[in-house]
């Protein structure tokens, strides 16, 4: 069995680094993530947000052992991931468990959605038979909010997408798992929907002891979830972590010129207040994961020349961590 540390660590990153490749043989290197670090800890919430292209999905896969770091470590409970053979590996992939963004990919179309949850119930051994199986289905399905009756026997096509996306969370769930990775789970349901789905994390966190990794691009339900669990939140820019705290501290006073312009780009209900240029964020360019000093410095309107030149290390200030030089200023310590 895995042993549990004294901190009671559950996941740790540590200076995870993803390199990728394009072309066949020739093509350049570029850092899709690059030297992120965080650790969650038993029945808490750690939240990673950052607009599309900024590694947030690589990092998931490399958390749930779907893709190997370049460089650094993913240790859970305290061992290296991949080095993890059979009682512990089938422990880890049980206990560390996915809900991806798109629930329509989750399960096929031609088959019943419960034969997957049957499956995971009965290939992890945790349930014994059939009959135990389907009981703790419907145990389950009851705990999203779902009538076990209109599932049973019905394909993927015949739900909505909230529906659909309970029914994956619902698989996850199958396998009593410590953590849950959710990338960007909400991003294709219905607002409507997206707060109850957000609250359900937080009750199935209390109610199973659990742990949540929740990825997005979206700060207002970073915020809403944040909140509610008193998670930190990790903001990425070009594979980079730029700031980690508090969620209220990071989302209501940013530090980092990036935070500070996502936050900006934020639409609000408000006919007196005029979007900038500042607030609009370019398109994605390769070149940007391969400079050498601040990625984020050709954008940020208080760059220096160093930060054109050296790339910037971690300062703590304020209980976060922000990578920006102007932290050097401030009196923040590396």
């Amino acid at each position: 069995m895995i042993g549990l540390g004294k901190e009671k660590t559950l996941l740790d990153l540590r200076g995870v680094t993803r390199v990728f490749r394009t072309g066949l043989y020739l093509g350049a290197a570029f850092r899709a993530v690059d030297d992120v670090s965080f650790c969650i800890r038993e029945k808490t919430c750690e939240i990673v947000a950052g607009e599309s292209g900024s590694g947030k999905s690589t990092l998931a896969k490399m958390a749930l052992g779907i893709l190997r770091p370049s460089a650094g470590e993913v240790l859970y409970k305290g061992r290296n991931i991949f080095r993890l053979r059979g009682r512990e590996k089938k422990e880890f992939k049980r206990e560390v468990q996915p809900v991806f963004q798109d629930p329509y990919e989750t399960f096929s179309p031609f088959r019943k959605v419960t034969d997957y949850l049957e499956a995971t119930v009965l290939n992890f051994g945790i349930a014994k038979s059939k009959k135990e199986a389907i009981r703790l289905i419907d145990d389950r399905l009851r705990r999203m909010g779902m009538d076990p009756q209109e599932v049973h026997g019905k394909f993927p096509h015949e739900f909505s997408g909230g529906q659909l996306q309970r029914l994956s969370i619902a698989r996850a769930l199958m396998a009593n798992p410590r953590l849950l990775v959710a990338d960007e789970p909400v991003s294709m349901v219905d607002a409507s929907v997206r707060v109850d789905i957000l609250a359900l994390f937080v009750e199935l966190m209390a109610d199973f002891n659990m742990s949540v990794i929740y990825i997005t691009h979206d700060l207002s339900t970073a915020y809403y979830l944040g909140v509610q669990t008193n998670a930190e939140i990790v903001i990425m820019y070009r594979g980079e972590c730029v700031e980690k705290g508090s969620v209220e501290e990071v989302l209501i006073n940013p530090l980092h010129p990036y935070s500070k312009m996502l936050l900006d780009a934020l639409p609000e209900p408000n006919p007196q207040r005029k979007w900038t240029s500042r607030a609009r964020l370019p398109s994605l360019t390769l070149k940007e994961f391969r400079k050498t000093g601040c990625k984020f410095a050709e954008r940020c309107q208080y760059a220096a020349q160093i930060c054109f030149e050296k790339r910037p290390p971690s300062f703590y200030v304020d209980n976060r961590a922000v990578r920006c030089w102007i932290m050097e200023e401030k009196g923040g310590t590396p």
